[in-house]
Parts: structure tokens; sequence; C-alpha cells
């Protein structure tokens, strides 16, 4: 894990060696206890006497196993990332650097994704968890390592501008994490540089007001906010929320179609139909940390507004739901519903009764 020379080796897979019993329990906690096993067939020497047409068929089993293992590693990494548990991330991380590595190189723009992992593991999400209280920001639970941060950045940044048909995807990725990074040092005007990059990248791809480009408004957002432009901090968590809000509305009726031509199926039916018009693990785990992040910001805000809280509430109530959670849907829908009760203007008081509706048709299910 940290490159020092190994004395203690698992037991198991007999293969992996550690420095001292802490790195051995945190690299066993993040990913190992899932790999040991896996381990085995790969580090396991072809045998010498082996014909032309074997050996190229074991070398294809092989990176076929280690493919396997850098995406297990990385989204086991990014899932603890998105729970919060950054130090539980960097080892999982590290597995999945090393594997690309062996895979592709290492000066391979494949090895970008481990790198930004790494980074905002070792930084910690300082920009996402912005909540109002006593002019304070909270940054959530990062390590707070930002040298090693830097250093896994550098390698990133290296690559990206040694790859001229690098995507746009990456490109976006790398910015938003050098924007983190720097955010988290407090160097504002250099965050604001390169989410501003991330929003034109994103934007011109996929559109101004598509999700890929919604994280850099949301982190953006929370620049401002820790820089005390509430004005201007407001109005992109405003245009966060909208754009959340219209894909996860255009997401529920889509789903509603289909359930509808199909009566036998329920919202959790593994269906090719349903599938594909599912927003992925990681989409989830972002809009559910961002919109929530939002709410926080509203409902704390010392000046409140109702209105932009409970549309907050209706995205999550869709999401919930389309995240198959239907108790925590019905419990943010139900307050967003009474929350527009008590406001003059009620334009989405019927779209969140549909949508309970929905939610108290089927059978109550929690994640």
């Amino acid at each position: 894990m940290c490159g020092a020379a190994g004395r203690l080796r698992c037991g198991r897979c007999r293969l992996t060696y550690y420095c001292d019993v802490g790195h051995q329990k945190a690299d066993w906690v993040s990913i190992h206890e899932r790999i040991c096993q896996l381990l085995i067939p790969i580090r396991t020497s072809l045998p010498f006497l082996l014909s032309e047409k074997e050996r190229k068929h074991g070398t294809e089993q092989l990176v076929k196993r280690q493919k396997y293992i850098i995406d297990l590693t990385y989204s086991t990494a990014q899932e603890f990332v998105s729970e919060g548990k950054h130090k539980e991330a960097i080892p999982a991380a590290l597995h999945a650097l090393r594997f690309s590595t062996e895979v592709y190189g290492s000066n391979s723009v494949q090895l970008v994704p481990a790198y930004l992992l790494l980074a905002e593991a070792s930084t910690g999400k300082y920009c996402l968890n912005s909540k109002v209280g006593k002019g304070k920001t909270s940054h959530g639970s990062g390590v707070g390592h930002l040298p090693e941060a830097s250093k896994y950045l550098s390698q990133a940044q290296w690559i990206v501008l040694r790859t001229p048909d690098c995507s746009v995807a990456v490109q976006c990725k790398l910015h938003r994490s050098l924007g983190l990074f720097y955010a988290a040092e407090g160097n504002f005007e250099q965050a604001l540089y390169h989410l501003a990059n991330d929003i034109y990248l994103a934007s011109s791809t996929f559109g101004l007001k598509s999700i890929e480009t919604s994280g850099g408004y949301f982190h953006m957002a929370n620049v401002f906010f820790r820089q005390n432009k509430m004005d201007i901090a407001n109005s992109l968590y405003t245009e966060v929320t909208d754009i959340w809000h219209a894909f996860l509305v255009k997401s529920v009726q889509a789903q509603e179609q289909i359930l509808k031509s199909q009566p036998e199926m329920s919202p959790f039916t593994e269906d090719k139909e349903v599938s594909e018009d599912r927003m992925t693990e990681a989409q989830q785990a972002e809009a559910i940390r961002v919109l929530n992040a939002v709410l926080d910001v509203r409902e704390q805000a010392p000046k409140q507004q109702p209105g932009e809280t409970a549309r907050v509430l209706h995205a999550l109530a869709m999401l919930y739901y389309l995240s198959m959670d239907l108790s925590k849907a019905r419990e943010v829908g139900t307050k967003a519903f009474d929350l527009l009760k008590q406001l003059p203007q009620q334009d989405s008081l019927e779209a969140i009764g549909h949508l309970l509706k929905l939610i108290n048709s089927k059978p109550s299910y929690t994640k």
C-alpha cells in the first residue's frame, strides 16, 4: 500500500505483503477481502512448456481477469467516496491504479480515472456538503492529505496533456477534480477557473441543461457559498435543482409509460427496456449527494425560500422512487406536498400528488 518493504503476508492468498498490521487491516476492510482469491490465478505464472496458442489464450484470460479486478476495485472505491468513507476508498483505488498500469501501461489515459479517484479520496469532498450554520461550512469527512492529492492530480494532468485525443468526459473530470482541490486549499480563484472549464466542456458536449453539466454548477455554487456571495450561490443551486428536477420528471414519466404498457411489471423489474432509461448507480449516488446538500442549504438558510425547498424535495422524492427506496420517497414527497399547500402558488401540487399515488400504489421497499 505505501511502497515500504513488506513483512506481513496475507495468510489466505499468500501473495500480498504489508509493512504493518494497520495497513493489512485497512486493505482487508477496503477491498482485499473481495479480491483475495481472485489474485491467485493472476499472480500464478503460466507453465513454461505451452504452445503458442495456449500462451495466447492464457494471456487473454489474464488480461480479462485483471480488467475485472480494475472494474471491481474502482467501483468499490467510488462507492466508498460517495458514502463519505474516503479513508476506506484509498486501498481499493490504489489497486485499481496498479492493475490499470499493468494492463494499459504507465502513460495511458486509462489511468486517469484512478488517479482522480485517489485525489478525491485524499482531499475529501471539501466542496460537497456545504451547510449554512453560524457562518461556517462543513466539508465532509475527507482524509485531508493535500500533498498526496496534488501528486495524483499532477500525474493525471500530465497524462491528459500528452493525450491529444483525450475524451471530453475525462477532461471534465480532471478540471472538476482540480477545482475541488483548489477549493480545499482555499484558492477560490483557481477553483472557479477549473470549474468554469468543466462547465464549458460539459455543456458544449452534453448541453447546458444536462446532468453532466450540473455537477460543475453545484461545486461552483459551493465555492461562491464559501465566499459568502449568496446571490450567485443561490442562483447556481437553483440551476442544479432545475436540471435534476427536469431530468427526473422525464425519467418518472418514461417509466410510468412502460409500466402502463406492461401492467404486470413493477418498477423493480430487471427488464432490458426498463433498465435502458435508468440512471447509472454513479449518477444516482451523485444525485442523492447533490440534492441532499442543496436541501441542507435551503433548510438552513436565514431567509427561507419554501418554493425552492419544495422543488428540491420533489426532485428527491422522484429520485428515491426511481431508485426503489419507497419509504424515503414517501417521506420527502409528503414533506414537499405539505410545504406547497402553504404557498399561494401551487403549480407543482398536482404533480407531487400524482407521484405520491404512484409511490403508495406499490409495496413498501427500502434499499
